[in-house]
């Protein structure tokens, strides 16, 4: 690499980079989140994907995770994406199987898929992400309070999450 290419890498230069250094420059972060598909999918059946997450987990005696949240929600985004990272899946692929669900924008009272919510015995959610997991008995692993505690999921950090699957008997 030339040093006229080195030169934007390294913020010495003030200056766009010439059009043959631009293909070594990493990705913006904006461009890289458009592209990205969106985890709550706002047109999806979530009442099937509930129930064939739940039959899933019974059949394959893995755990459904089951994560109430929506796209313009930081938590819910930070949650999805360590949920949906590749060291989530090699330590905890082979037990639990995750599924999204839009809520809208509950707080407002413009929620969506919130009566999916009365099988783990909520009536409201005040926000999101809720995350609860299922085992292959059909029972709740975690409690209710415990699900709605994830509004923090972002500060909590990638860290903090998966440790709290590892003290989770799946």
């Amino acid at each position: 690499m030339s040093l006229l290419c080195l030169a934007p890498l390294l913020l010495v230069q003030a200056a766009p980079a010439p059009e043959e250094c631009k293909a070594n420059l990493p990705e913006k972060p904006a461009a890289a989140a458009a592209a990205a598909k969106p985890f709550y999918d706002q047109r999806a059946d979530a009442r099937a994907a509930m129930d064939a997450a739940l039959a899933d987990a019974a059949q394959s005696g893995r755990s459904a995770v089951l994560v109430f949240g929506a796209d313009w929600c930081h938590d819910s985004v930070a949650l999805a994406q360590v949920l949906t990272s590749d060291a989530f899946k090699v330590e905890f692929g082979k037990g639990y199987s995750v599924t999204f669900i839009d809520v809208g924008v509950p707080q407002t009272g413009k929620g969506r898929n919130i009566d999916l919510l009365a099988r783990f015995k909520v009536k409201e959610l005040k926000g999101a992400p809720a995350m609860f997991v299922v085992g292959p008995d059909g029972k709740q692993r975690n409690k209710s309070k415990d699900a709605l505690s994830w509004r923090n999921a972002e500060s909590r950090g990638p860290a903090a999450t998966l440790e709290w699957f590892r003290k989770l008997k799946p």
